[in-house]
């Protein structure tokens, strides 16, 4: 599987110095890694949104880009 190129969504930064670098929701210290896990065990986004310091256009915005991502052609 095709590594998402996250320097191409609009919702994600990386700073160094801010959460080790890592991809987080622009604006927040949450990980986008965090968010992907919780949906994995099966949070929904109005518990994602409870559960951390996110709003649901965040997190819209950034399920959009993944989605696009996947309907890309393979390189």
């Amino acid at each position: 599987m095709k590594t998402l190129d996250w320097s191409q969504c609009p919702a994600v930064e990386s700073i160094p110095g801010k959460v080790s670098g890592a991809w987080v929701l622009r604006g927040t210290r949450t990980p986008v890694k965090v968010l992907f896990e919780n949906l994995e065990a099966g949070l929904s986004l109005d518990e994602l949104i409870e559960q951390f310091p996110v709003t649901r256009e965040q997190l819209e915005s950034l399920m959009a880009f993944v989605a696009r991502s996947l309907e890309k052609e393979p390189a």
